[in-house]
C-alpha cells in the first residue's frame, strides 16, 4: 500500500527534532516518519548541538521554550555552525513575540502549539525545499 504523502522515490528528509517533551517529540517522530520524515530527536539545546555536530540534517524543528538553552539561543549556534539548514520554530501559547523574534534571527518560519500535523508536514518540505536550492 502507497501513502499518497510519501513517494517510494523520495528520500527521507532527515529532521532535527528539539523539544523537551519526552512524549510529545516521541509521538511526533512516529507521524513523521510515515510521511518520509526521518526524525532524530534532542530533548535539550546541548544535545542538539551534540547531535548536529555528528549528523547531517535538512531541517530542523526546534522548541521555542526549553530548560537550559532555549529556542533562541540554540537558533543562533545551528545558524553558526550550518547557515543553510532552515530552521522551523514551535511555539507555545503565547509566545508570538518570541516567534517573531526567532524570524528575526533567521529561523524559516514558525508554529504555534498546538500546531496542525499537516501544516507542519508541509511547512518542513517547503523548508527543505528552501534548504536544498540554497545548496545548489
Amino acid at each position: 500500500m502507497t501513502d499518497r504523502h510519501n513517494p517510494q522515490d523520495a528520500p527521507a528528509i532527515r529532521l532535527l527534532l528539539v523539544d523537551d517533551e519526552v512524549e510529545f517529540a516521541a509521538v511526533l517522530a512516529k507521524r513523521l516518519k510515515r510521511r518520509a520524515i526521518t526524525a532524530t530527536i534532542a530533548h535539550n539545546g546541548t544535545e542538539a548541538i551534540q547531535l548536529l555536530r555528528r549528523n547531517d540534517f535538512d531541517v530542523a524543528v526546534l522548541d521555542l521554550k526549553m530548560e537550559g538553552l532555549d529556542g533562541i539561543q540554540v537558533l543562533k549556534i545551528f545558524q553558526t555552525m550550518v547557515p543553510e539548514m532552515p530552521v522551523i520554530m514551535l511555539t507555545g501559547h503565547g509566545c508570538q513575540i518570541s516567534a517573531q523574534e526567532g524570524r528575526a534571527q533567521g529561523a524559516f518560519d514558525y508554529l504555534s502549539k498546538p500546531y496542525d500535523f499537516e501544516e507542519l508536514t508541509h511547512k518542513i518540505r517547503e523548508a527543505y525545499g528552501h534548504g536544498r536550492s540554497s545548496h545548489d
